[in-house]
């Protein structure tokens, strides 16, 4: 274990009294607030009003935060430019003292990062706690391997010894991170962190539901030694803020929908610029007839409702053989029931609150239609409105047919489906249904077994005896998805060499390529070729 980690106590459960936490006050806000870009200096500033979200446990009014337009956006980049020239220059070594001194001042300070994210986004607070280990995670390995992962290779030159090449990593500029609520800390920072640690400035487009977590998170790095204009947020509507950073910047990492991801792909396309897209899912878990099944029911429970479903690797998915198709279900429902609903600031909740009235309506719609259509709740299936007004029980389906919208449609909520099947072939087969590939998982005493499975399954992770915490917490490994659910990976060497261009360096000494004056073409053409068949015969790579 990570001795660092070892020495920090969890922090004691929050003062807070009601949806607000006690200690954070209007002036603190305003402190935060402060972080988000408006270019004062134009005239005839653009009229974005500001952004003032609702809070999950009772949808009182949250904080306003400033809105941007898109040249707010725009100079936002400017300053980011011109910052990012000086720090492309820093040492390695340097960028990676602040974050780790980020990295400290987070697990010191994370009781108040956790009473943001319950604040704004309505979870509970052991799922809140697990942003900020996945961050510090995230902000040590790179602090210590972004040397190696970038570092220059030398390579050979087409005539060796008198051609010198090396490959060298370039910070892209400005990178852009447009993130989502679910996990405003975890997916707000951590894929800014690897592009900082790259040489680049960024723009973050702060999601309207979670903006001061990231705005807390922003100060935080400041005290940490993060030059003021490196990393530049906005705020304000998705299709006018977002869309303005796409067009702006010079690469671009998106986290969210398919559909919206597909417009981000599209837009960066038409610049010539790359990007990362972390999309959609429809998880499945596959339970082999060897399984353990006590396990395998706590660990679908664990992947299923963490967050209250409101994950992008969430399981929603679950294929069991038919001979432990009735144990594991009995286990599965026992260990459903026996999970706790709550808003409160301490860990006595297992399950928090949905998000939003919207998340709420989408999981209400999956479950009834669903029903109406001859599928079976076999524990949970009701909105709790008597805890709070976004509240729904952890459900769990059976019966679940095709033309069934909870079947293959992205629920993100907290449910899931229950199907047998007879054979492993089949198993891969219906993991495979759909459009979708980001995260799956499969249940078996023969581990080997399992892995040469996974390797049939289209999905960029599967976890064997785990839910989607072992590889999505494996920070050296890349994290995403195939198909719909997206391009490019977070976590790994790729996780920040997207952020750098590769350039070749090739020194030719003594002469240029090619005839010398005193020699003919045809001369050189017919010594090169002989060459040729020489390194052929020699086995010369």
């Amino acid at each position: 274990m990570n001795t660092e980690q070892d020495q920090i106590e969890a922090p004691a459960p929050s003062s807070a009294t009601g949806p607000r936490p006690s200690w954070v006050t209007d002036e603190l806000i305003g402190r935060w607030c402060a972080w988000v870009h408006r270019d004062e200096t134009r005239q005839g500033r653009g009229t974005a009003e500001p952004v003032t979200a609702l809070a999950p446990y009772d949808l009182s009014p949250i904080a306003p935060v400033p809105g941007c337009d898109p040249a707010d956006v725009e100079s936002a980049a400017g300053v980011a430019r011109a910052a990012q020239r000086d720090w492309s220059g820093t040492p390695i070594a340097r960028r990676a003292e602040i974050v780790l001194a980020f990295h400290d001042l987070l697990l010191r300070r994370q009781g108040e990062v956790l009473d943001l994210i319950q604040w704004e986004t309505g979870k509970a607070r052991y799922h809140a706690w697990m942003e900020v280990a996945q961050v510090a995670a995230v902000a040590r390995h790179y602090a210590r391997r972004a040397r190696r992962y970038l570092t220059t290779r030398r390579v050979r030159g087409m005539i060796p010894g008198l051609t010198k090449v090396e490959e060298v990593r370039i910070p892209k500029g400005v990178v852009g991170v447009v993130s989502p609520w679910n996990y405003p800390l975890y997916l707000g920072v951590g894929d800014v962190i690897p592009a900082l640690l790259a040489g680049n400035a960024v723009v973050s487009k702060a999601d309207p539901q979670a903006a001061l977590t990231m705005l807390w998170t922003r100060a935080l790095l400041d005290e940490a030694g993060l030059p003021v204009d490196l990393w530049q947020i906005v705020a304000g509507d998705g299709e006018v803020v977002g869309s303005a950073v796409v067009d702006t910047v010079d690469y671009v990492c998106f986290t969210g929908s398919t559909a919206t991801g597909r417009t981000v792909a599209e837009r960066a396309a038409g610049r010539l610029i790359g990007c990362s897209l972390e999309l959609g899912g429809k998880n499945p878990l596959i339970v082999r007839a060897d399984a353990d099944i006590t396990a395998a029911a706590t660990g679908t429970v664990v992947a299923a409702f963490a967050n209250t479903g409101q994950m992008c690797i969430h399981i929603e998915r679950v294929y069991v053989h038919e001979s432990v198709y009735e144990p594991f279900r009995d286990e599965l429902v026992r260990a459903t029931e026996a999970l706790r609903l709550g808003r409160t600031f301490d860990y006595s909740a297992d399950v928090g609150s949905l998000v939003s009235p919207a998340q709420l309506a989408t999981v209400r719609a999956h479950v009834d239609d669903a029903v109406a259509k001859g599928a079976t709740v076999l524990t949970g299936g009701r909105a709790r409105p008597d805890i709070g007004p976004l509240f729904h029980e952890p459900t769990v389906l059976e019966g679940v047919t095709p033309e069934m919208d909870v079947c293959e449609r992205e629920t993100f909520g907290p449910v899931v489906s229950l199907y047998p099947f007879a054979t492993d072939d089949e198993a891969v087969s219906l993991a495979n249904r759909g459009s979708y590939g980001l995260s799956a998982s499969i249940w078996s005493k023969d581990t080997r077994e399992a892995a040469r499975m996974a390797g049939r399954i289209r999905s960029g992770s599967v976890n064997v005896n785990d839910g989607a915490a072992a590889a999505a917490g494996s920070v050296e490994a890349g994290m995403g998805g195939m198909g719909d659910s997206g391009l490019g990976r977070r976590h790994g060497a790729e996780g920040i060499r997207k952020y750098t261009e590769s350039q070749t360096v090739a020194v030719q000494r003594v002469m240029p390529l090619g005839p010398t004056p005193k020699q003919s073409v045809e001369g050189f053409v017919r010594r090169t070729n002989g060459q040729m068949a020489l390194m052929r015969r020699l086995r010369v790579r």
